[in-house]
């Protein structure tokens, strides 16, 4: 993953909004509609779409049209960049946190 593939995930997670409607498609493991993705929130279909939008640009939801209406469905695995990122930091804090405490020891 690229650093800015990786900055528009970021972008995209970094909004609390997002991330709830993230979770509504990740939990229902199907297509939903926007109409569908607006009712758990209490803003507009066209916030929802703004929303949507990002997360599309950012690779975590395919839109498909069908007639007038457009679904949505979360595609999890394009987390996975944020996850490698993150780990080398975790692994980076264990080994220090080891050293401190075999030092301690």
């Amino acid at each position: 993953m690229s650093n800015s593939d990786l900055d528009r995930v970021f972008k995209a997670i970094s909004d609390p909004r997002r991330r709830d409607v993230f979770h509504v498609l990740v939990v229902a493991s199907a297509a939903m509609s926007i109409t569908q993705i607006s009712a758990h929130f209490d803003i507009s279909r066209q916030g929802v779409s703004k929303h949507i939008n990002v997360l599309e640009d950012a690779g975590l939801v395919v839109t498909t049209s069908k007639g007038r209406e457009r679904f949505c469905k979360a595609l999890p695995r394009a987390l996975k960049g944020v996850k490698d990122w993150t780990q080398y930091y975790e692994e980076f804090w264990d080994d220090k946190l080891d050293r401190l405490s075999r030092h301690l020891a």
